[in-house]
C-alpha cells in the first residue's frame, strides 16, 4: 500500500503545536523510520496515520489514493506494535496471534491456517502453545509482530518496538526485525529515537525536529549529505567546530583548518571518526579521557572547541590523559552548513 500525507499538522487544546504542516509520501512495501528526540512530533504523526489522533483541518491521509482522514482506527486496516507489546497474558502465543482474526469473525479453519502461517514466518513454532509469561523479551516482540500482521494489514506501525529491551538484546533483535519486515512485504512506519536502529532497518529515514521533518532520505544520504546542523548532529553524532570562518579557512583555538570550499558565514561540523592523531597536524589538543569500547578508543580532548570536549576514535592504541597531541582533519570530511539551518 502507498501512503500519502499532505498538510498534516496537530495543535492540541491550549495552542500547543505538536506537529507543523507535514507532507510525506511512502511507496508500497517501503520501510520508513520517523527518527528524532522526545517531543519532536514523531509519535503524534504516527498516531495520526493510525487514526488515534485527528489532524488539524486541511490535513489529509491517503491509503492507496483513498482518503482515510475521517475513518476511525478500526476501519483503517492497520497493524500496530506498541512499546509494551500489549499482549494478553492469559492467552497462549497462538491465542494472541489469532485474537484479531477472531474479531474479524473468520472461519475457524481459516484462523488456524493463518496463525500457523504467521508462526512459521516469525519462527515461533517452538513457543506456539506457551503462555506469554514464559517468553523472553525478544520472543514477546516476535509474538507482537506476528499478531499485528496476522490480519494482513494495509500498513504496519511500530512505536519504539525495541526500547523495552536491554542493550545487547536490542542490537541482536534489530537485525532480526529488519529481516522480518522485509519478508512481510508490508508498508511500514516505525518511530524511534535510536539512529542505529533507524539506519539498520529503514529504507528511508525522516529526521524530525521541533514538530517538522528536517530531512528525509536513505541512511547513507542523510549521513553523507545532512541538510541541517541538527541532522548532522543526530545522524552520526557530528560535532560543531565552533570557530571563525574566513573564506576557505576555519580558525579554532588550537589552530587553523582548510575548508573544502569558501564557507564564510557558515558553521562547520566533523565526525569523530574523521579526526586523526597526526604529529604533523595543524590542531593542538589536550587528552582528557580515554575510554576503551572494544573496537576502538573514544578519546575526549580539550582545547579544540571553546568550553566543550571534542572527541575522536582511536585505533589499536591511545594516548594517556594529560598528554598533548596534534590532530588533522581532511578538508573533505568537514561539513559546512548555513547557520540559518542549524537548530538550537
Amino acid at each position: 500500500m502507498t501512503l500519502l500525507l499532505t498538510n498534516v499538522a496537530k495543535t492540541f487544546p491550549g495552542g500547543t503545536r505538536a506537529l507543523l504542516s507535514t507532507d510525506l509520501d511512502i511507496e508500497q512495501g517501503e520501510i520508513v523510520s520517523l527518527l528524532g528526540p522526545s517531543g519532536c512530533g514523531k509519535t503524534t504523526l504516527l498516531r495520526i496515520v493510525a487514526g488515534l489522533e485527528a489532524a488539524d483541518a486541511g490535513g489529509r491521509v491517503l491509503f492507496d489514493g483513498e482518503d482515510v482522514t475521517a475513518l476511525p482506527v478500526e476501519r483503517r486496516k492497520i497493524g500496530m506494535v506498541f512499546q509494551s507489546y500489549a499482549l494478553f497474558p492469559n492467552m497462549s502465543v497462538r491465542g494472541n496471534i489469532g485474537y484479531g482474526l477472531k474479531m474479524q469473525k473468520l472461519p475457524r479453519a481459516d484462523i488456524a491456517a493463518r496463525v500457523d502461517e504467521v508462526i512459521a514466518l516469525c519462527q515461533l513454532q517452538p513457543y506456539a502453545d506457551r503462555s506469554i509469561g514464559a517468553l523472553s523479551g525478544g520472543q514477546r516482540q516476535r509474538v507482537a509482530l506476528a499478531r499485528a500482521i496476522a490480519p494482513r494489514p494495509r500498513v504496519l506501525l511500530l512505536d519504539e518496538p525495541l526500547s523495552a529491551l536491554d542493550a545487547s538484546l536490542r542490537n541482536q533483535l534489530r537485525d532480526e526485525l529488519a529481516l522480518l519486515l522485509r519478508q512481510f512485504g508490508i508498508t511500514v512506519i516505525f518511530v524511534t529515537h535510536d539512529q542505529n536502529e533507524a539506519m539498520a532497518i529503514a529504507d528511508r529515514v525522516a529526521v524530525m525536529s521541533q514538530g517538522k521533518v528536517a530531512q528525509i532520505g536513505t541512511p547513507e544520504a542523510l549521513y553523507r549529505n545532512p541538510a541541517t546542523g541538527f541532522v548532522a548532529r543526530f545522524v552520526g553524532d557530528a560535532m560543531p567546530l565552533t570557530g571563525r570562518i574566513t573564506a576557505d579557512r576555519l580558525h579554532l583555538d588550537g589552530g587553523t583548518l582548510a575548508l573544502p570550499k569558501a564557507a564564510e558565514g557558515y558553521q562547520a561540523f566533523v565526525r569523530a571518526e574523521d579526526v586523526r592523531i597526526d604529529n604533523d597536524g595543524p590542531i593542538s589538543a589536550r587528552v582528557e579521557t580515554v575510554t576503551f569500547l572494544g573496537t576502538h578508543y573514544r578519546i575526549a580532548l580539550s582545547g579544540v572547541v571553546p568550553g566543550t570536549l571534542f572527541a575522536l576514535h582511536g585505533g589499536l592504541s591511545a594516548p594517556k590523559p594529560g598528554e598533548t597531541v596534534r590532530l588533522s582533519i581532511a578538508p573533505g570530511a568537514i561539513l559546512t552548513l548555513p547557520p540559518e539551518d542549524v537548530d538550537a
